[in-house]
C-alpha cells in the first residue's frame, strides 16, 4: 500500500529515494511563504481594526485561511481534508455571515491563522533551512570556490581554499541531504497532523453516528434494488412467459376458428393479448433494463437515448459502478429525457457522463423552453430524493428560454474488475442526431 503521509513514508526502506522528501520540504516551503502573507495581512488587518473597519475582516480572515491550509495539505497528507463547514439554509451574505460566526469551526480556523502567523511560519522556515538550506549551501561548495577563485566561506563559517576542500563539503552536504530528510519528513507530518486537528477535526462521537446513518441507508437502497430485481425477475419469468402461451393459444385458436363472431372475438382478444405483453415487457424494461444489468450505466444510457423522442447526443465515458448507483444514474437519465419529450418541446438534447475524482457527473442538456419546477410534479422532487439517498446531489439550471441542464452528481467508487463479468464497461457513442 503506498504512503499515505510523512510518517508511513519514513518506515518505508527507498525513503530518501522516494517523492516524501519533496513533498515534505514543499508543504514547509509554502507553509513559510503563507505564514508570511497572513502575518503581513494580519498586520494590516489589526491597524484598521483600532477604527473597528478591518475588525470584521480580522475575525473572518480564519475561514479563508482555512481553506488555504486545507488545500495545501495534500501536500503532506494524500487522506481529503473535509471542509468542516455547514451549508446555509438561507442565501445572502448575512446568513452565511451569522452561520460562519456560531460555527466552532470558525472560531478554531481563526487560532490556527494566529498560530501561523506568529510560530509555525518560522519554525517552517527554520526547519527548512536547516534540513534543505544547509546541505545545499555545502554542495554548492566547489561551484562557490570555482567562481571564487581563491576561497570562499562556506554557511559563513567553514574556509575552502582548495578543490579537494570543496569537494569533501559538497560530500558532507549529499550525505546531510540523506540523513536531514528524515527529521524534516517527520516534523512535516507533525505539523501537517497538527493542521488536521484544527482544520478539520474528526468529531468522533457524530462521526460514529452519521457512519451509521450512512451504513443504514445503504443497506436499505440495496435492499430496494433487490427487492426490484427480484420483482422483475419474477415479471419476466413468471407472468411474461405465460402471457406469451396465451397469446400462441389465441392466435392458434383465432387460425383454427371458422369465420364468423367467434373469431372476431379471438381476433380481439389475440390482440389485447398481445398489447398486455407488450406493456408487460415496457414495465419489465422500466423496472431494472438487462441492458443495464449486462453492460452497465454507460450502454443503459446510450440505449436510452436512442430510444428517445428527442435526437440525443451522447458523450458517455463510464467504468462499471456500484448497482444501486447505476440504477438511480439511468433513471435519473430517463426522467430527464422523458421530461424533454413531454415538456421542454426541445428539438436536440445532450448526455455527457464521466466518472472522475471519485464522483459520478451526469449531465442532461436541452435546447427547450426552460423555466423547469419541480412543483408542477415533472418527477424531478422525487428523483433528488433518489439521489439524496445516495449522498448525491441534483441541480437544474433552466433560466426562462433555456437552454436547461440537468446535472446530477454520486460520489462513487468504481468496482473492481474482479467483481464484473468479461462484458464491456464502457460506453462513448452518439444517439440519433437529425
Amino acid at each position: 500500500m503506498e504512503p499515505r503521509n510523512p510518517w508511513q513514508a519514513l518506515t518505508r526502506p527507498r525513503f530518501p529515494l522516494g517523492v516524501w522528501p519533496w513533498r515534505a520540504a514543499g508543504y514547509l516551503a509554502t507553509g513559510a511563504l503563507v505564514g508570511a502573507a497572513v502575518c503581513l495581512l494580519f498586520v494590516v488587518l489589526g491597524v484598521f481594526s483600532l477604527l473597528l473597519v478591518g475588525l470584521p475582516l480580522l475575525l473572518l480572515s480564519g475561514p479563508a485561511v482555512g481553506g488555504i491550509e486545507r488545500w495545501r495539505l495534500r501536500l503532506a497528507d494524500r487522506d481529503p481534508a473535509p471542509d468542516p463547514h455547514r451549508v446555509p439554509t438561507a442565501p445572502g451574505l448575512g446568513a452565511w455571515l451569522r452561520l460562519r460566526a456560531g460555527e466552532q469551526a470558525t472560531w478554531r480556523e481563526l487560532a490556527y491563522a494566529l498560530l501561523l502567523a506568529t510560530v509555525l511560519w518560522p519554525l517552517d522556515l527554520l526547519v527548512l533551512g536547516v534540513g534543505v538550506g544547509l546541505p545545499v549551501a555545502l554542495f554548492a561548495a566547489p561551484v562557490r570556490y570555482a567562481l571564487d577563485g581563491a576561497e570562499t566561506k562556506v554557511v559563513k563559517a567553514y574556509l575552502v581554499t582548495s578543490y579537494p576542500e570543496a569537494f569533501a563539503a559538497a560530500l558532507l552536504g549529499a550525505v546531510l541531504l540523506v540523513a536531514l530528510a528524515y527529521p524534516l519528513a517527520a516534523f512535516a507530518g507533525a505539523r501537517a497532523a497538527l493542521a488536521r486537528a484544527l482544520l478539520s477535526p474528526r468529531e468522533t462521537g457524530r462521526e460514529d453516528g452519521i457512519g451509521e446513518v450512512i451504513a443504514s441507508r445503504a443497506r436499505l437502497v440495496d435492499a430496494f434494488e433487490a427487492e426490484r430485481r427480484r420483482i422483475e425477475r419474477d415479471l419476466h419469468d413468471g407472468a411474461q412467459q405465460r402471457l406469451v402461451a396465451l397469446t400462441m393459444t389465441l392466435g392458434l385458436a383465432r387460425l383454427d376458428a371458422p369465420p364468423g363472431p367467434l373469431a372476431g372475438q379471438l381476433a380481439k382478444a389475440h390482440a389485447e393479448a398481445g398489447q398486455v405483453l407488450t406493456e408487460l415487457r415496457e414495465l419489465i424494461h422500466g423496472i431494472h433494463p438487462q441492458v443495464l444489468a449486462d453492460y452497465g450505466l454507460g450502454a443503459a444510457l446510450a440505449d436510452a437515448a436512442d430510444r428517445s423522442a428527442v435526437p440525443v447526443a451522447t458523450d458517455i465515458e463510464l467504468p462499471r459502478l456500484p448497482v444501486s448507483v447505476e440504477s438511480a444514474g439511468y433513471f435519473a437519465g430517463c426522467e430527464a429525457l422523458a421530461n424533454i419529450g413531454k415538456h421542454s418541446g426541445a428539438t436536440r438534447a445532450a448526455i455527457t457522463a464521466r466518472h472522475a475524482g471519485g464522483v459520478l457527473r451526469l449531465d442532461v442538456e436541452d435546447d427547450g423552453r426552460g423555466a423547469a419546477d419541480p412543483a408542477r410534479g415533472s418527477g424531478l422532487t422525487g428523483l433528488a430524493d433518489r439521489i439524496a439517498v445516495l449522498d448525491g446531489t441534483l441541480t437544474i439550471m433552466s433560466p426562462p428560454g433555456g437552454p436547461t441542464l440537468l446535472r446530477v452528481e454520486i460520489p462513487c467508487r468504481p468496482l473492481p474488475a474482479s467483481s464484473v463479468s468479461s462484458s464491456p464497461r464502457t460506453a462513448s457513442s452518439s444517439g440519433r442526431d437529425s
